[in-house]
């Protein structure tokens, strides 16, 4: 064929049907040492070689590609996925976008039918269901309702968009987390498609995509705007990659699990440095990981910092296929292709990579990591000490040692011989007042009120403990063994603390089907680890409120309160706002926790409880052995789970069917709407983009330190009325208790854009409080980001942000960069970026800058006073151009420096200059 330069297309016949590939081993005939690339290296150039078209594929990417080398390149290489994988907080403003485009469309008098996803797309909807109920057998039914309630109108548009795209399907709310349906069900291994194999490869608006490496697909997570520019057939462009090779040897200890090694590896690649490199496991500790381990360390991807870890295909993979009701026709496709074509996992030593890390499986220790970074690992022996060290050095309180837990335990089930004597108490001016407090030394203690009990709550308290997250309830093992160490714990006679808000949300009803078989929801419902939803839950930060009471005295006193989670991410206000410190552990870990009530405890040696005979319980007494766990496994396991559950994926419950959407090509939007708007970016666009321009007089809005998350630049969860977002939605007559959730009204640019810096947790040192508050300078009046922004806008001042490392680190947002764009941001300089929120800036048309080596924020002496010119942009705008940037001071001192531009290729300098990706593209059709 034309496109097939090298002569390579050969044919394969598999149980009788004929199918054409691109055959590697033909390459390497012609003398490229194709068996020592990387795999993943390996089906970046197989995709290539298939898409080559001289346009946007060229003859000079492949050659990067077959010549990769350790040491990576600068070259820019494209990638076209075989499938796009959405969730509704980051598939529906991708939705409103490509909505907003047909509309556009239509008004320049083209067709808008023309504008439909190129290759096929899932949007699974999992990250709007709330813990608001919890505790209880009905927790998930009224979750359900509520969630229906609060989001009927995102999920009316998303049916809308289902009925009106080609390629276009939805999974309906309550059926899973997007991340354990892919794998489960949605990924193949290989994709037989118009008679042509090939290696199945996704990206996902979702940055725990590569949750698929551990089943052998290359798939990372984009921004929705890169996302959208696949859909429509637009290959993503990145720099060739360096890929670390990560060797494991040996095996797990009993004791230990998949998620203590995942954080073990969080901590060494981060140490390592891995930011925007690829990760390929080899070596004889895989033959000891199930795909689940193996899911379980690949969803983590982004918290190591690199683009994937991939798993190659090997007998795992199809041993994990066969369990999961893959067809034997499919599993034998992926088995004969992969063998075939060089995909195989075999000849690993004859790899060469960037570098390589060595991992000995066998002295992974149980391990959690926080309280605010995923890589912040603490094995479980030094979680006490590490507690009482951070309590001091974050927040300035000297730890005391709590009364005799023994007691504690009675003081807990309140009764009225005698408890006011057994601690002394300091009551407020009210006798009767329901919170009592307690200060010794700087540590607080509340006493509270709840029915018939009264109980202590102190600093280092546990008040959410969440099994949640596709991370971990993906692997069977561990959510078996978090259900023996609940029935170990019921044998003994123990209960979760009463102020411990508990929660159960696996990522597929597979999960809660073997729970069931095996009785172990029985035991975790008895621990008040009820199924509250199947969705991400308390990990993308729908814990729900807490207790009113729990709330009040968090709040009024400032407690330093935890919440444990088997979840990815951890960062400040993600998981709940009144939450201070926050934990990622196992399943088994959360339920222990939840016993204990408090993260200032070392399991190791201090009794978890006291039975009812005030004998000591250890962890080590109710923690179940691997020999345990196996044998119910054998047990409950069955690929008719896979095959009952993913049968009737799509068709949703009641509530789903019933939902009403109307008819049409172009979306019929509600000007009243308060969720789904048309985003005013592509309205009345221009034929030619403007030509470029220096950005002259700017000021900063934010100046920020290291480590600054799309949490902080684009909060997900809830928001108050005090909130700019907030003010704007009672300004349109919706309540208080209506606002939902940030993540819930990305359908919304009113809403984003006055929430974008608007998290509680954020330090902008322009302003003297935390959150999203800046000084409008120069008159250095306090005021919220967005307000501020205004104003500039008003007198027609660009703005910037001054950052530090890892800008943009974290969830895979496109609002972070939509929302920075509508605030009037032209530019913004740091020190490094995360991966997809730089390339997200690129496509929303702002300018990633960074300082040249050694030089940062304070080295240069800035402080974000300054008026701030920057030139170089106008003219010859080239790859990692380096501009001059001059800062000028009130005192009317200049400082001098120069930046690079990261527009790290060409086909970015284009999308720059278009305004974003999705303008580019735009143009491109209106041209055609």
């Amino acid at each position: 064929m034309a496109n097939d330069i090298f002569q390579i297309r050969r044919a394969l016949k598999i149980e009788g049907k004929d199918y054409s590939y691109y055959s590697l081993p033909e390459l390497q005939k012609q003398g490229f040492s194709i068996e020592k690339l990387p795999f993943s290296i390996r089906i970046l150039l197989e995709n290539a070689l298939r898409n080559f078209d001289d346009f946007s594929v060229t003859k000079e990417a492949i050659e990067t590609l077959l010549n990769w080398t350790p040491q990576g390149s600068d070259k820019d290489i494209p990638f076209k996925p075989a499938r796009v994988l959405m969730q509704d907080f980051t598939g529906v403003p991708a939705v409103v976008d490509l909505a907003s485009i047909r509309a556009e469309v239509a008004r320049k008098k083209k067709n808008p039918d023309s504008i439909n996803p190129l290759v096929p797309v899932d949007l699974v909807i999992d990250h709007s269901v709330q813990v608001d109920y919890f505790g209880a057998n009905y927790a998930y039914k009224r979750n359900v309702e509520e969630e229906y309630k609060r989001n009927r109108e995102r999920y009316q548009f998303l049916k809308w968009a289902q009925k009106s795209f080609d390629n276009f399907s939805v999974v309906p709310p309550g059926m899973g987390i997007c991340h354990q349906v892919n794998l489960e069900f949605l990924s193949r291994g290989v994709i037989a498609r118009n008679g042509e194999l090939f290696p199945d490869t996704l990206v996902g608006t979702d940055s725990h995509t590569p949750m698929v490496n551990g089943i052998g697909v290359v798939a990372w997570g984009v921004g929705g705007i890169e996302a959208e520019a696949a859909i429509l057939g637009q290959p993503i462009y990145f720099i060739m990659p360096e890929v670390i090779g990560l060797k494991l040897t040996s095996k797990l200890p009993v004791g230990s699990t998949a998620t203590d090694l995942v954080l073990t590896i969080a901590e060494l690649l981060r140490k390592h440095g891995v930011v925007g490199k690829f990760v390929e496991v080899f070596g004889s500790g895989l033959n000891h990981l199930s795909v689940p381990d193996r899911a379980t360390i690949g969803n983590m991807s982004p918290e190591f910092g690199c683009t994937i870890t991939y798993f190659p295909i090997d007998d795992k993979t199809l041993e994990y296929m066969r369990a999961s009701n893959r067809s034997e026709e499919q599993v034998k496709l992926v088995e004969t292709y992969c063998k075939t074509n060089l995909l195989w996992r075999e000849d690993e030593d004859a790899i060469n990579y960037s570098s390589v890390l060595e991992l000995d499986l066998s002295t992974v220790e149980p391990t959690i990591a926080g309280p605010k970074r995923p890589q912040d690992k603490i094995l479980l022996r030094n979680v006490k000490e590490k507690f009482i060290d951070l309590l001091a050095t974050s927040f300035e309180r000297e730890y005391v040692e709590q009364q005799d837990r023994e007691t504690q335990k009675y003081l807990t089930r309140w009764n009225a011989e005698g408890g006011d004597q057994l601690i002394d108490t300091r009551i407020g001016e009210n006798s009767d007042a329901e919170i009592e407090i307690q200060e010794k030394g700087g540590l607080k203690t509340v006493w509270i009120h709840q029915g018939d009990e009264k109980f202590m709550l102190s600093d280092g308290a546990v008040v959410i403990a969440a099994i949640t997250s596709c991370t971990n309830t993906s692997n069977p093992f561990v959510m078996v063994g978090a259900g023996l160490v609940a029935r170990k714990a019921r044998e003994r006679g123990l209960d979760v603390k009463p102020w411990v808000k508990t929660s159960l949300a696996p990522g597929s009803k597979v999960v809660s089907d073997y729970l069931e078989k095996a009785d172990l929801m029985t035991d975790l419902e008895a621990l008040k680890f009820h199924l509250v939803g199947y969705g991400c839950t308390s990990c993308i930060g729908n814990s729900g409120p807490l207790p009113q009471k729990i709330a009040q005295a968090v709040e009024e006193h400032k407690l330093v309160v935890s919440a444990v989670l088997s979840g990815n991410r951890n960062f400040e206000a993600r998981i709940h706002p009144q939450v201070k410190m926050n934990f990622l552990m196992s399943p088994m870990l959360v339920v222990a926790y939840a016993l204990a009530g408090r993260i200032d405890i070392d399991l190791k040696n201090e009794p978890i409880s006291y039975d009812s005979n005030r004998e000591p319980v250890f962890l080590k007494n109710i923690w179940p052995s691997d020999d345990e766990i196996n044998a119910i496994l054998s047990q409950v396991l069955s690929s008719k789970d896979f095959s009952k559950n993913y049968g009737k994926i799509f068709e949703g419950n009641k509530l789903w069917r019933e939902l009403e959407v109307p008819d049409g090509q172009l979306y019929d939007w509600n000007k009243d709407s308060t969720y789904i708007k048309e985003i005013p970016i592509f309205r009345n666009i221009s034929k030619q983009p403007e030509a470029l321009t220096d950005i002259q007089g700017a000021r900063a809005l934010l100046v920020l330190d290291d480590g600054v998350t799309t949490d902080h630049i684009s909060p997900a969860g809830a928001f108050n009325e005090n909130a700019a977002s907030g003010k704007y939605l009672l300004g349109k007559g919706v309540k208080k208790e209506n606002f939902n959730s940030y993540g819930s009204r990305r359908g919304n640019d009113e809403v984003m854009v006055r929430g974008t810096f608007a998290n509680v947790r954020i330090k902008n040192t322009l302003a003297d409080r935390e959150g999203g508050f800046t000084q409008y300078l120069p008159s250095g009046q306090e005021m919220s980001v967005f307000d501020a922004s205004e104003k500039y806008r008003k007198d027609h001042t660009p703005l910037l942000v001054l950052a530090g490392k890892e800008y943009g680190s974290g969830s895979s947002r496109d609002w972070a960069a939509k929302g920075t764009f509508l605030l009037g941001i032209k530019a913004v300089l740091a020190e490094s970026y995360e991966r997809i929120h730089r390339s997200n800036l690129v496509g929303m048309g702002v300018l990633p800058l960074q300082y040249k080596n050694g030089e940062t924020t304070e080295t240069l002496g800035l402080t974000g006073h300054e008026t701030f010119t920057i030139t170089g942009i106008t003219e010859n705008m080239v790859p990692l151009k380096e501009v001059q940037i001059l800062a000028k001071t009130d005192q009317d001192k200049v400082i001098k420096f120069k930046a690079v531009a990261r527009l790290d290729s060409r086909v970015e300098i284009e999308y720059y200059r278009n305004g974003g990706i999705l303008q580019y593209m735009l143009r491109q059709f209106l041209k055609s």
